[in-house]
Order: C-alpha cells, then sequence, then structure tokens
C-alpha cells in the first residue's frame, strides 16, 4: 500500500528541477560548500544521511542574534540552488536562523522523491540541528511552503513543545488539489487536513486570494482546523508563487516572530494577534499534473 501512495506521489507531486541548479564541492579541509556562497556569507553545509539511507544536503544561515532558527520546506519545483537570496533576505529582516534543506532526489541530494521520503528528509534536518547545533524545540520554527506543508506538519505533529509553525500556499492533501473530495483516501498523500489537528503550537497561515494552484480553502480550512490559532495572512490577489514581493508578507511574518519571543515563556491562547517587500527571483514553488 506505501509503495502504491508512492508511486501517485511521484507521478503528480513532485518535479525537481533537471538539471539541479547546484553541485556541492569538498575543500580540502574537508569543509563542504555551494559554489557561488562565499564564506562572509555565514551558511553552513551538511550532507545528512536519512534513515532510508539517501544522502540529503542541508544549508546552515546563521544569524548571530538569532532567538529562534527556522527550518524551512521549500515547494516541489525548486532546488536550494534556486533559493539562496531568499533565505538570506529572511534571515535579515526576521533575525532568526534559516535551515533549509533539498529533499531526497532533488538538487545534489541522492535518493528519489517521495511522500515518505520527504518526512525521513525533515527528520535527519531536525537531528541534526539538535546534535550540531543545540537547537531545542522551544527555540523551533517550522516554515512549510506549497508541498512543504507536508513534511513540515508531519514533524509539527509529532514534537509537543514547538515554538511555532508557517504555513505557506499550504496543501489539505495531495487528491484535493486536484479534486475537491470530502473525504480523505487511503491512497492520498500528505494528508495535512488531519495532522494539522495534532499540532500543538502556534500556527500561521499564508495564503493568496488569487491562488491558482490551491486554492484559499485550503489555507482557510487549515488555519480553521488549528488548535492554536496567529492571525492569518491572507494576501489580496496574491499567486501561488509570488507571495514574497508583497510588502504586507514580511511585515506579518516579522509580527508573528516579535509575537513568539513575547510569549516564550508563557502559554498562547487559542488565537494570537498580531512596507517593505523581498524580491524573490525563482518562482517555481509548485507545480500539479501527470506524467
Amino acid at each position: 500500500m506505501g509503495n502504491v501512495t508512492s508511486s501517485v506521489a511521484a507521478k503528480f507531486a513532485f518535479f525537481p528541477p533537471d538539471p539541479p541548479t547546484y553541485d556541492v564541492f569538498r575543500e580540502s579541509d574537508g569543509r563542504l560548500v555551494l559554489p557561488g556562497v562565499t564564506a562572509d556569507k555565514n551558511m553552513e553545509v551538511h550532507l545528512l544521511e536519512t534513515k532510508p539511507g539517501n544522502k540529503i544536503v542541508a544549508t546552515f544561515w546563521k544569524h548571530p542574534f538569532a532567538r529562534f532558527t527556522v527550518l524551512y520546506s521549500h515547494g516541489n519545483a525548486a532546488d536550494l540552488g534556486q533559493m539562496h537570496e531568499l533565505f538570506i533576505e529572511l534571515r535579515a529582516h526576521l533575525r532568526v536562523n534559516i535551515m533549509s534543506y533539498d529533499y531526497s532526489g532533488y538538487g545534489a541530494s541522492s535518493g528519489k522523491p517521495s511522500e515518505f521520503n520527504t518526512y525521513y528528509d525533515i527528520e535527519a534536518v531536525y537531528n541534526c540541528l539538535k546534535k550540531d547545533y543545540g537547537i531545542k524545540q522551544e527555540d523551533l520554527i517550522l516554515y512549510g511552503q506549497s508541498v512543504g506543508s507536508g513534511p513540515t506538519l508531519h514533524l509539527a505533529s509529532r514534537l509537543q513543545k514547538l515554538r511555532g509553525v508557517v504555513l505557506h500556499s499550504a496543501i489539505l492533501s495531495g487528491i484535493r488539489v486536484l479534486y475537491p473530495v470530502k473525504m480523505t483516501f487511503w491512497f492520498d498523500i500528505f494528508k495535512n487536513i488531519d495532522k494539522i489537528r495534532l499540532v500543538s503550537c502556534p500556527v500561521l497561515v499564508i495564503h493568496g486570494t488569487n491562488d491558482d494552484i490551491v486554492d484559499l480553502s485550503h489555507g482557510k480550512r487549515l488555519w480553521e482546523l488549528a488548535k492554536e490559532k496567529y492571525d492569518p495572512l491572507w494576501v489580496k490577489g496574491g499567486g501561488h508563487c509570488n507571495l514574497e514581493t508583497y510588502p504586507e508578507y514580511i511585515k506579518h511574518l516579522r509580527k508573528f516572530i516579535n509575537s513568539m519571543e513575547k510569549i516564550s515563556m508563557v502559554k498562547p491562547s487559542k488565537k494570537l494577534t498580531q512596507n517593505q517587500s523581498i524580491e524573490v527571483k525563482h518562482n517555481k514553488c509548485l507545480r500539479f499534473g501527470k506524467t
């Protein structure tokens, strides 16, 4: 049954850039580097082994005064090589560390993309944050963009002390992107509609009102089902891959981060209250189709 589900996922949910937009090299001193990212960018590259044995690339963008670390799961039609500028901007504007990674089969990561491999991938990255950087759940915010909401909610549903979760153009489930079904089928993938109910930390939902790939109804339903709601951001006129270019995007994210700092020692209530923009050159965050 799991193999069938993986097959369905591979056919319509994963579109890694081909060829990959970057490679990873090892310097004479043993350090891993990404071409085009200089040492002054304060970024470390990791090659992590997942439970099935895949080797995935992860990058840690360190901010010297960060209070929190954001674990960022990207969309299904991009790889890390396209996202350097976004991570640098988010780190600067939000004053956070950014841990990003490529799924199995994406970029310089080995293996093949599948729903379950993305779960193993994010677990390996989380273990790296704990082991190599001493990051605690209380100081960690999970960020899932589009299909990246799948591994994000998988991990969030298992960690009870997370600081927060951000769902950016998120999906209710894979099948629901294609068809407006009312029930969850066994062969569906990324069953976020079920996992969001298990998340115990504050959840911020960001979605464009003109998203023609993942309808706004996905974001609204996820927000409704969240136990700990933060004021959502419905970006008027926003599509699926351009929300970062709207001034309210970074403004609202900054308010969320500030709120998490203020309540870091207090349990949040059911609903929390809450113009510059980020220029993003990549826009290949999600595709759905059949091969």
